[in-house]
């Protein structure tokens, strides 16, 4: 799957809380926007479902930080 520059987009979001009156983050929610052709839609979504045991920041975070996400998947007009 080879992707243009665009294509794939993010919009994060982190809940911070107080823990002894200092700010603390406690949860990422992640929304990936991407854009494909139709056959590629299960595919991407295939790799969504794995692809955070393989993230360099999800694993790093793991365990201290809950971190979730979701995949928007919106397909090319022909």
């Amino acid at each position: 799957m080879e992707l243009k520059e665009g294509d794939l987009t993010s919009e994060v979001r982190g809940d911070v809380e107080s823990d002894d009156k200092v700010l603390v983050l406690r949860r990422v929610h992640v929304v990936y926007k991407l854009l494909i052709e139709s056959e590629q839609t299960e595919t991407a979504k295939r790799v969504h479902d794995f692809h955070a045991r393989y993230c360099p920041v999800a694993r790093s975070l793991a365990g201290a930080i809950e971190c979730t996400t979701e995949l928007h998947v919106t397909t090319r007009r022909s």
